[in-house]
């Protein structure tokens, strides 16, 4: 597995990760309010949660690498 580079992580060359840490202090509405602009607008998909002893929660999003080849 290779190291995680300012939250972006390419795994198996299949999907490319993202890695989002929602304080505490941030309110329901506003995470989901973030994360659905993130899958809109982004193409990014939820793929993994986590929510720790203090409240903050670890969201890993993932999206489909689209390679294109040379028609040339």
């Amino acid at each position: 597995m290779t190291p995680v580079r300012d939250g972006w992580q390419t795994q198996g060359g299949q999907y490319e990760y993202r890695v989002l840490t929602i304080p505490r202090s941030t309110s329901r509405g506003d995470a989901r309010r973030l994360l659905t602009e993130e899958a809109e607008y982004g193409r990014w998909e939820l793929a993994r949660t986590s929510l720790y002893a203090g409240g903050d929660r670890k969201v890993w999003l993932r999206r489909k690498i689209i390679r294109v080849r040379s028609t040339l």
